[in-house]
């Protein structure tokens, strides 16, 4: 029987792996030992996989590496693709250190030197699109062109809302508590697809691994209160106003891709960002999640490669 988009199972009906095979736990790992400027000495999880010019695939908030399992052969067929653990996340380090999107982002270009792989092609999905966003804006040099996977990065009321509460003096406290209860039901309700019979306890031990730890749940709770900070979205908000009125270009080629629903940022994000980035090229989703690399992988990959090609069709 098929379920209505979004219908999530209960925790207790999902299946041990999930329904549809991947190839993520074969695919090469490495670690890296990085000393950052932003977060310190790191040690970074990454994935690699396929051949092919540089193609960097950045995850979004309360998931890792494992999100892009199923984008990995295809993308792998043209690509040398490497899909990292960010700080805070998966299997990487949990740095007690600020966690403002501009340090964040700087992260990023710090871990392509590292990768050797500077004007790298980019997918960031969701977090992770927001901050390759901020990054090509200060050092445009470090990705030839980005596809954003359903980003935030407009002030919305929600996100005052959040900023409010984790304001509290309380807010990690009682944080720390919720989560310790149950990370993997945490996980699983938190994170929403189209089709949620994607989901697995595979997946939720993968996602849950980190918020099982108080280090991994400080760090979720630093991401949500200054890399989410909604003073920072505004100010990003001006400053791409600002570059559109002036009538500059987005450093890099940018591609916007958005689903037509979505529980976790509103697709009328992707109208404003449309909007301010007029020069990007823009895809709506009429199925898929902003996990859609995920749940409408097929879907995805159509409009991404073509892009992530780029017009001359190299490679």
């Amino acid at each position: 029987m098929s379920r209505a988009p979004f219908q999530q199972l209960p925790f207790a009906a999902l299946p041990a792996l999930p329904r549809v095979p991947h190839p993520y736990f074969g695919t090469p790992a490495r670690e890296l030992s990085l000393r950052s400027t932003a977060f310190g000495d790191v040690r970074v999880h990454c994935r690699v996989h396929g051949s092919g010019p540089p193609l960097l695939l950045v995850h979004g908030l309360m998931t890792s590496s494992y999100s892009f399992r199923y984008v990995l052969e295809p993308l792998g067929q043209h690509f040398t693709v490497y899909v990292p653990d960010l700080p805070g996340s998966g299997r990487s380090s949990m740095p007690d250190r600020s966690y403002h999107p501009d340090r964040y982002a700087e992260f990023l270009g710090e871990l392509i030197d590292a990768l050797g792989i500077r004007g790298c092609r980019t997918v960031g999905n969701s977090l992770g699109g927001y901050l390759a966003m901020r990054l090509a804006l200060r050092d445009p040099s470090a990705m030839s062109r980005l596809l954003n996977l359903h980003s935030p990065g407009v002030p919305l009321p929600r996100l005052h809302a959040l900023r409010v509460a984790l304001g509290l003096p309380v807010s990690e406290s009682v944080l720390q508590r919720v989560i310790a209860l149950h990370p993997e039901r945490w996980v699983q309700r938190n994170v929403h697809y189209y089709d949620e019979t994607l989901k697995s306890r595979e997946e939720t031990r993968e996602y849950g691994a980190p918020l099982s730890t108080r280090a991994g749940r400080h760090a979720f709770h630093r991401i949500l209160k200054e890399t989410l900070d909604v003073r920072e979205m505004a100010a990003f908000e001006a400053e791409l106003t600002a570059r559109r009125e002036r009538g500059a270009q987005f450093p890099v080629p940018l591609m916007l891709m958005y689903a037509a629903r979505d529980p976790m940022v509103p697709p009328e994000v992707g109208e404003r960002m449309r909007a301010l980035v007029p020069d990007a090229e823009f895809v709506k989703l009429r199925e898929g999640s902003h996990f859609a690399h995920v749940d409408a992988p097929r879907v995805f990959l159509e409009s991404a490669v073509p892009f992530l090609r780029g017009a001359d069709g190299d490679n």
